[in-house]
């Protein structure tokens, strides 16, 4: 009998969270003995979830379906923060999602673009399903790159932010920006973690870049939410935006991502800085016209 896919994946979200925990982070003593493989073991776990070592290891396995009060407990045991809590919950079954969509592209929602095309200072980008890129406004591609000059079917955030080079020099916590949109990537692709065309990008970035390869692995998840943003940018230097997130109703599968800054810092002189250069150009293209 063929096995979930989605079980399988509860199988190696679990694997990956307790390779990261040591004994002394549960309350175990620490023998000091080394131990075959990093993290806390399978009986350990079990124990403290107060369920078999036979059951847990199934478990992992993605042999067996879990009640919710057993993952409620691995949850607590594991130190799973609520982002990884309700990843592991879906995974199960055991709480509603939308429906996945049938793999085909998305489209932007008219009302984002209009909203994109009305933002002068404010960086703004729509993301799909599987971080697809959807949309951007004319500050987005000022601050990050010509969005327009990638092919529709390679516009993709995370793959971007992997194979551009202008990017990984843009962001000054490249690092920290790129593990949080894999969690992303892996938060989105829990409504099907086996759509073919999540499986291909992630078979591209995974031959083409050691760091993909290894993050991927570790089963990280993260929901969009508020946070900031480090760029080095190189017309008007270094800057701090704050990154707001807003789902779509129309389509909840489709996020607005805004890039603001606080009027009178220099961050926000610099954005005006930039739409001021946007604009000139608009209207030297006008002219040649």
């Amino acid at each position: 009998m063929q096995r979930d896919p989605n079980l399988n994946e509860l199988g190696a979200f679990l694997k990956a969270r307790r390779a990261q925990l040591s004994p002394g982070d549960v309350g175990l003593p620490d023998s000091r003995e080394p131990r075959r493989v990093p993290g806390l073991r399978r009986e350990e776990v079990a124990r403290l979830a107060a369920i078999s070592t036979d059951y847990y290891t199934r478990l992992e396995q993605g042999r067996l379906q879990a009640s919710e009060a057993v993952l409620g407990a691995l949850g607590k045991v594991l130190r799973l923060d609520g982002d990884q809590q309700a990843y592991l919950l879906t995974l199960a079954g055991k709480a509603a999602l939308p429906p996945a969509g049938g793999g085909a592209r998305q489209r932007v929602q008219p009302q984002l673009q209009y909203l994109l095309d009305d933002l002068v200072l404010t960086a703004g980008f729509v993301i799909g399903c599987n971080t697809d890129l959807l949309a951007w406004n004319a500050m987005a591609a000022a601050l990050v790159m010509d969005f327009g000059r990638i092919p529709e079917e390679e516009r993709n955030y995370v793959r971007l932010v992997f194979t551009e080079p202008a990017i990984r020099e843009l962001y000054r916590d490249w690092e920290d920006m790129a593990r949080l949109a894999l969690a992303h990537l892996r938060m989105d692709s829990r409504r099907n973690p086996h759509d073919p065309r999540l499986t291909a990008l992630v078979e591209e970035l995974s031959a083409r870049d050691a760091q993909f390869r290894l993050w991927w692995t570790s089963h990280d998840v993260a929901v969009r939410a508020g946070g900031t943003r480090l760029l080095r940018h190189p017309v008007v230097g270094d800057l701090t935006l704050e990154r707001s997130t807003f789902t779509c109703a129309e389509d909840t599968e489709q996020q607005l991502v805004v890039w603001t800054a606080a009027p009178g810092s220099p961050t926000h002189a610099a954005l005006r800085e930039l739409a001021a250069k946007i604009e000139a150009s608009r209207e030297g293209m006008d002219g040649v016209a």
